[in-house]
């Protein structure tokens, strides 16, 4: 008689390993650690069943199955058995023995990439991966498109969101919870108003934000309105709301330091709002090019409601003469102004700034030759000419910086493409 023993399953079963001299993955069958059992034609003499053969070589602590079905069988009973699986030995320590907190503090550690790598690993660790703690500031420049990410990353708690130039979709909420968003860059973004005006109703607790370039509404004036912790305000180049949601979120937001109003769509009625509501808090201010509807009493009206102003930017205002120099002067605190292409502004007539003895920075980008330059110099000594051609009040970047800061805040988790 013969007997034939078939190997396991799993002995034959492929499994895919990562070789490190060979490009991608290979599948080798995996060799069986078992030794090779002596072959049995040695106990054909003694006549030994396979019953009985079985039952020695089997382990003692597994039993033995049998089936055998009417008279016919007795004789020759067909046996199952299993070979028992090596039994891991534990090292007494597990990742899921350790505690929550713990694994958060390992998880800090982890970039962008690999934190959503982790997140799919189980159900622990992905609730683990989106804790509030480990999301309060992301940058995501350099990420072409946002749709459902900027929800995920929004309802995860961020604080501080880092999302210039970028093509925003439709983020999907899955709840109507306010955010916790305080610093948060959107300039130059390509999204629909609808879509600003849901992220931003959510918003209760902004105290840096920049929606520089971007189509806005009285909604969303509205909506800016009741986070009324703003600090610093960037809404260069915005267009589409009134001067009455401006008058309005002006009233509101009295704890604004730097607000950037430059190059907007902006009529008179919308620059007087500005003149007649501003915050007395304002000490860095940009309302630059406004031709002809900026006026010599809206500047006065601006110096008197804000005499803290360090930073002020009157560029390519059209009607500011030199009728201004004295009502700046009142302005005890100015460290820098800019009046570039003020064209009513006398070359002849900038050495008066002699007397603003706090000045530190003059912008005239267009009122004065480059040859003259040095001799304009020379009469103000105290005063640098010409060293920022772009204004950096409100900007959540400056221009002069290639680090990636926000407002001069770092985010910790950074995406890499």
């Amino acid at each position: 008689r013969y007997l034939w023993i078939l190997p396991p399953l799993w002995c034959v079963l492929p499994l895919q390993e990562l070789s490190e001299n060979l490009e991608g993955s290979l599948c080798r069958p995996q060799r069986s650690k078992w030794k090779r059992r002596p072959s049995c034609s040695g106990g054909l003499d003694t006549e030994n069943t396979p019953n009985e053969l079985i039952q020695q070589w089997s382990p003692p602590h597994k039993k033995i199955l049998t089936s055998a079905k009417g008279k016919e069988n007795e004789e020759n009973a067909f046996v199952l058995a299993r070979r028992p699986r090596k039994r891991r030995e534990s090292s007494g320590l597990c990742w899921d023995s350790l505690p929550d907190e713990l694994l958060l503090g390992i998880l800090s550690c982890l970039s962008l990439q690999d934190l959503l790598r982790t997140s799919r690993v189980c159900k622990r660790w992905h609730c683990l991966a989106f804790d509030e703690s480990l999301w309060h500031s992301v940058d995501l420049v350099g990420k072409a498109q946002l749709d459902a990410e900027l929800g995920q990353v929004l309802s995860a708690g961020a604080l501080r969101l880092r999302c210039p130039h970028t093509c925003i979709g439709q983020p999907s909420f899955k709840s109507a919870l306010k955010l916790r968003v305080q610093h948060l860059d959107l300039s130059n973004c390509t999204v629909e108003t609808s879509v600003l005006e849901d992220i931003l109703s959510r918003c209760r607790h902004l105290q840096n934000l920049s929606l520089e370039g971007l189509v806005l509404s009285d909604s969303i004036i509205h909506s800016l309105a009741q986070n009324t912790e703003i600090v610093r305000l960037n809404l260069c180049g915005c267009s589409g709301f009134s001067p009455e949601s401006l008058a309005e979120m002006l009233k509101s937001c009295t704890r604004i330091e730097e607000m950037n109003v430059s190059w907007c769509d902006f009529s008179n009625l919308h620059v007087q709002a500005i003149a007649n509501n501003i915050p007395s808090s304002i000490s860095h201010l940009n309302i630059s090019g406004y031709r002809q509807n900026l006026t010599m009493e809206d500047v006065k009206a601006v110096v008197k409601r804000c005499p803290n102003i360090t930073n002020l930017d009157l560029s390519d205002s059209v009607l500011v003469t030199t009728d201004s120099f004295p009502v700046l002067q009142q302005l005890s605190s100015l460290r820098h102004l800019a009046v570039s292409r003020c064209y009513q502004i006398h070359p002849a007539s900038l050495i008066d700034f002699e007397k603003f003895l706090n000045l530190q920075t003059l912008e005239v980008f267009g009122l004065i030759q480059d040859s003259y330059l040095p001799i304009l110099c020379k009469g103000l000594p105290h005063i640098q000419i010409n060293t920022q051609p772009f204004s950096t009040v409100a900007r959540p970047t400056s221009a002069s910086r290639k680090d990636r800061t926000l407002w001069g805040m770092h985010c910790r988790l950074v995406y890499k493409h």
